[in-house]
């Protein structure tokens, strides 16, 4: 184990250097590389491309084939510059990052503290444009306000601890999802005023599903788990609207996450946040992480076990 936790570190030392030095290029000279490796990516290995399109085609049903390869190839273009983008955050300065890295509506995440009396602030933000570098917000923030954001840990240490430390750069928190309640509990008792960022567009595991929502044609499981710890604490909710007006450049706009006292959905907030995102989808396609196996379980598939494990649970019932 010794030998082990010897030769991480080491691996660990020589990509954050080998990185580091590559981040020193200017992003123009980066994205020269990324247009390389998208000639790889996208013409030579085909890297997820029957993932990719199946994923569009049930999205857009309504697209031509034409389209439907236009989209497919603007998405890995972007890829390949999320790539570069994510290794700039190595040593990109604090001044470059906030030319870059525009937030906006951050007036409306303090007022949810100093007017509506609020402890936490949850941020909901899906795999779309840049995400990596939503984690420089505390640049843009009053510094009494401490930032985090949800995370599942790489199965890879090495590599796990190499986006640990790009995450950490601009003083945000990196707090593993297991540990999600304890940390926010250690908040709330302290009465820090806390923004928690939440990435809620992945697959929940089939135990952990309790709701689905309509989402890019398709009924899609969510993760609820924000809004149930959002509800203890009384925390307000904002949606991560990111765009990319060119090239290295995005805007992040805070929009409010606020529900009809008349709407019946058991989990609004999430409902909303999924609406917001396939909007944000909608309107630019090709920066969503398309290569992520979305709807490989159903809602039928879901129904199934719940029946299933409820009938386990009956009494005097056996189980063949």
């Amino acid at each position: 184990m010794q030998e082990q936790s010897i030769w991480e570190n080491l691996s660990y030392k020589a990509i954050f250097a080998v990185c580091w030095l590559l981040s020193l290029l200017p992003l123009c000279i980066l994205y020269l590389l990324s247009d390389f490796l998208f000639l790889i990516f996208y013409h030579c290995t085909g890297y997820r491309r029957r993932v990719v399109r199946e994923n569009l085609v049930g999205s857009f049903p309504d697209k031509s084939e034409s389209e439907i390869k236009s989209i497919e190839k603007k998405f890995y273009h972007f890829f390949c510059d999320y790539f570069f983008e994510t290794i700039k955050l190595a040593s990109i300065s604090k001044s470059e990052m906030k030319r870059r890295m525009k937030f906006k509506n951050t007036d409306g995440l303090v007022r949810a503290y100093t007017e509506e009396h609020k402890n936490f602030v949850f941020i909901y933000l899906g795999h779309y444009c840049n995400w990596e570098w939503v984690s420089t917000l505390p640049a843009s923030l009053p510094t009494d306000i401490h930032c985090g954001q949800i995370y599942h840990p790489l199965y890879n240490k090495v590599f796990n601890k190499f986006f640990l430390r790009l995450r950490g750069n601009f003083g945000a928190e990196s707090i593993p999802m297991k540990n999600t309640l304890r940390r926010i509990a250690e908040q709330n008792r302290a009465k820090q005023p806390t923004m928690i960022g939440f990435i809620s567009d992945q697959l929940p595991k089939l135990e952990s599903t309790h709701f689905f929502v309509p989402f890019l044609n398709r009924d899609t499981a969510v993760f609820t788990g924000a809004e149930q710890i959002g509800k203890r604490i009384n925390a307000a909710y904002f949606y991560a609207d990111i765009t990319r007006p060119r090239r290295g450049s995005y805007e992040c706009t805070f929009i409010p996450i606020n529900t009809d006292k008349n709407q019946q959905s058991p989990f609004p907030i999430t409902e909303l946040f999924m609406q917001h995102l396939e909007q944000s989808i909608h309107n630019a396609p090709q920066y969503w992480l398309w290569t992520h196996k979305r709807w490989k379980r159903t809602k039928e598939e879901w129904e199934q076990h719940k029946q299933h494990m409820s009938t386990k649970k009956q009494p005097g019932k056996t189980i063949s």
